[in-house]
């Protein structure tokens, strides 16, 4: 189930969110929060049932394994089990993910022929899996004190960020959980979750849906057989699909967290205006890149290790980041071309290179992007060159007429996409972010009118349900 959806919106939200201001209203905490992991374990339930029974285990498990590392007195027995935490959830993490890949490689490699496992991908699975393992972390490392069973339920479970994320901190939502705090209740709240709920569904709904159709019949199809203007067409659909699926559903995760008192962290600051690689990775999905500088990159590199040292771990962090995307080599090629970008603009800031005019840097920074992310969508290596190949046909290129009668063409057959493709580029890189609406103190009645606006057009367009990208991964 998604939040953009008929079902979400008139069938499972209003009961979900009157009963838990019912229950907020007569001063129960403890009914807060079991009714609100009800409903959580309910949602996951009803996108994925196969895997709930899993994922109930894996919940209970983790806070038992929290609870011993809470009181474990000796080092040795600490470590233990925090070893224990890291095989359970890393192993599920591998099992569900990459054994098929794994076993693939070993029989191209070994010229076996090892039988591939029958198994879905529990949704949320990357997503989740990194926040409980942090908040373990956190707990081995005495930052905090194991949380109560009611507070790490709803801190695992919170339906609006289980699914995709945002992968959210300890500290920035357990103090919102625990205690009476979910009590509280601020009127404001209201206007803002509404207000990030309606521009998340339409970023979905107006504008990623059409151009993941577009993108999909590009990828789906033999990029061979296509013109260039018709590669860049497809490979440009899909780099604003992601940004505003992606962008759209955090939108609503933290409309919806406000709609219940939870403050959920940014996780977009318009990357597609970053100046650089490295500040694009500020940007984008910042929960996920906050989690791999922290876990991985902060224990390779360290303050005086040299520059060798820097390269190394910049690198190492985003092959790794490649791989939990998805189980592929074209993934981690992806990630390793990102860390290869990031670590020019690490270079030219250590040598107080001359910044480039801010126009040039954003354009240079996003079209690279875009040439990198055909790693990211296609299915294979050499899907990817195939496509690299029909972008830069300079064969064909050079005839200049015969190129603008091809793009006058394809604008002709495909209307629509080219409007929204100019439209999310317009958003992208010019009107302000909706993180904007979350510093907002004070909503007027044109808010209100513009929040109507777009989601009762959402709701119109609504009539075809399309998944968010990243449950893919």
């Amino acid at each position: 189930m998604i939040f953009s959806s008929y079902r979400f919106i008139f069938a499972f939200f209003p009961p979900v969110c009157l009963v838990y201001h019912l229950l907020r209203r007569s001063g129960r905490a403890g009914a807060v929060k079991l009714w609100l992991s009800a409903a959580s374990v309910v949602f996951y339930g009803l996108g994925q049932p196969d895997f709930v029974a899993v994922f109930a285990l894996s919940l209970f498990l983790n806070y038992a394994l929290l609870l011993g590392l809470d009181r474990a007195a000796r080092p040795w027995a600490r470590r233990g089990v925090l070893a224990l935490a890291a095989l359970w959830n890393l192993g599920l993490l591998v099992y569900f993910k990459y054994t098929n890949f794994f076993l693939q490689n070993i029989n191209l490699l070994f010229g076996l022929s090892l039988p591939l496992i029958s198994v879905a991908l529990p949704i949320g699975i990357s997503f989740f899996t990194f926040q409980i393992f942090a908040c373990a972390v956190a707990v081995y490392r005495g930052e905090r004190a194991c949380p109560g069973l009611l507070d790490y339920t709803v801190f695992v479970t919170f339906f609006p960020q289980l699914i995709v994320g945002p992968v959210v901190r300890h500290e920035e939502l357990l103090p919102q959980v625990e205690g009476d705090a979910l009590l509280r209740f601020d009127r404001v709240n209201v206007f803002r979750g509404v207000m990030l709920f309606s521009a998340g569904c339409a970023k979905k709904i107006l504008l990623a849906n059409t151009l993941i159709g577009h993108a999909a019949a590009f990828y789906g199809g033999d990029a061979a057989l296509a013109t260039p203007v018709e590669a860049w067409a497809g490979v440009l659909a899909d780099v604003f699909a992601y940004y505003f699926d992606f962008s759209g559903y955090i939108d609503m995760a933290r409309g919806l967290g406000c709609l219940f008192g939870v403050e959920l962290p940014f996780n977009f600051d318009s990357p597609y205006k970053a100046r650089n690689f490295a500040d694009f990775w500020r940007r984008w999905n910042m929960t996920i890149s906050r989690f791999f500088e922290e876990s991985v990159f902060q224990n390779l590199f360290h303050f005086g290790d040299g520059f060798p040292k820097l390269i190394f771990a910049t690198l190492a962090t985003f092959a790794l980041s490649g791989l939990w995307h998805g189980a592929g080599w074209h993934y981690i090629a992806w990630g390793l071309a990102n860390g290869l970008l990031v670590c020019l603009a690490n270079i030219r800031a250590l040598r107080d290179s001359k910044p480039l005019p801010p126009w040039l840097g954003v354009l240079l920074t996003f079209c690279a992007g875009a040439l990198v992310r055909v790693l990211f969508d296609s299915a294979s290596l050499s899907q990817a060159l195939a496509v690299y190949r029909r972008l830069f046909a300079l064969g064909e290129l050079v005839h200049i007429r015969s190129t603008l009668a091809s793009a006058l063409a394809f604008a002709s057959g495909h209307r629509l996409v080219c409007l929204k493709l100019a439209a999310a580029a317009a958003l992208c890189f010019f009107a302000p972010n909706t993180n904007r609406i979350s510093e907002q103190t004070v909503f007027r009645a044109r808010d209100a009118v513009f929040s109507g606006v777009l989601l009762g057009a959402s709701l119109f367009f609504m009539n075809e349900v399309s998944t968010f990208l990243y449950f893919n991964f």
